[in-house]
């Protein structure tokens, strides 16, 4: 039988500790400015190893028993926040239910390095054409990490971005160093192909065979003809190619030019580098989307030309019933 006086009374204990811990803070004089960012999907516990490892808290068990005793431990929000060290505790939890103090952003899987520059001007974080001057001069398309960010205004470009490659280095190499079986392309290449994926997959599911038919296309020596190619050639992602744009002279057409482009055309997510990484085992070397969102795959051209007649003539059926509908 447990004897439950002990219990109550190490509860006691904790709970007084607690109180008189953020007492004595808040007598204390304000400490360093500390800038912190949380990242969304920490739990309390997390929130605390961070908030302590930054010195804003003295104590990870002091913080979880008064976010647990304020019922605050599942109203943390993610964000970047301004505290002092040593700040009193329950102000820290008032602060982290209140909300970031920054700007947040939404980078979506598929962004360019251009469209980046132009949500973040849009949300007042840096001049979109000095984002994209800094991005361009290093070489950051591919490995700018789509994900949600917390910024300050006016933020220098330089730390935006190394924000960004901080996260690829975080998400994305331990995806690339601990595939098995090793892969054959180098990480760069992995990324190239999985930002040409990463367009081309409307739905995801769809990834690992796409993915499978640009390496047999590799492979064989064949030209990929991947049309998010040529949309970033012309400098935008067009929806309808013309013959004309599919001889545009850029490196990046390849449709025009064997093997992989000079370097990524947008920013991929996780999903796309893994459907690299672990492509479908398929023979097919074609694909042409049809009119549901996802793709028609075959082996061969006559197969493909099949397909593509399919594809014409549901669009046309569609279009017929939806003018009946109107009739």
């Amino acid at each position: 039988m447990i004897n439950w006086i002990p219990v109550r009374k190490g509860l006691y204990f904790l709970v007084g500790a607690a109180v008189l811990f953020a007492a004595a803070a808040a007598l204390k004089k304000p400490g360093k400015p500390v800038k912190v960012e949380i990242p969304p999907g920490l739990s309390a516990a997390q929130t605390a190893v961070l908030l302590k490892k930054d010195g804003v808290i003295g104590s990870t068990t002091l913080f979880r028993i008064a976010s647990k005793l304020l019922r605050a431990d599942r109203s943390l929000k993610p964000g970047l926040y301004y505290f002092h060290a040593s700040m009193p505790l329950f102000e820290v939890l008032r602060r982290l239910e209140k909300g970031s103090d920054g700007i947040r952003v939404l980078v979506p899987e598929g962004f360019s390095a251009r469209q980046i520059a132009e949500r973040l001007q849009a949300n007042g974080v840096c001049p979109a054409r000095d984002f994209l001057r800094y991005a361009e001069k290093n070489r950051l398309e591919g490995y700018l990490f789509p994900s949600t960010y917390y910024f300050d205004a006016n933020e220098a470009p330089a730390e935006v971005a190394t924000r960004m490659t901080q996260e690829f280095q975080a998400r994305m190499a331990p995806l690339y160093e601990n595939a098995s079986p090793k892969p054959s392309l180098s990480l760069a290449q992995a990324i190239i192909l999985a930002s040409i994926v990463q367009r081309e997959a409307y739905l995801k599911s769809e990834g690992p065979m796409i993915a499978g038919v640009y390496l047999n296309r590799l492979k064989l020596r064949m030209r990929l003809q991947a049309d998010p190619t040529v949309q970033y050639a012309l400098g935008y992602w067009k929806q309808e190619l013309t013959a004309q744009d599919l001889k545009i002279d850029s490196p990046y057409n390849t449709y025009v030019h064997y093997g992989l482009p000079p370097g990524p055309i947008c920013n991929p997510g996780a999903n796309a580098l893994a459907a690299v990484l672990h492509p479908a085992d398929t023979k097919d070397l074609y694909f042409v989307a049809n009119d549901k969102g996802g793709h028609i795959f075959s082996e061969t051209n006559a197969e493909q030309n099949a397909a593509k007649e399919e594809v014409r003539k549901s669009e046309e059926r569609d279009r017929a019933e939806g003018r009946a509908k109107f009739r």
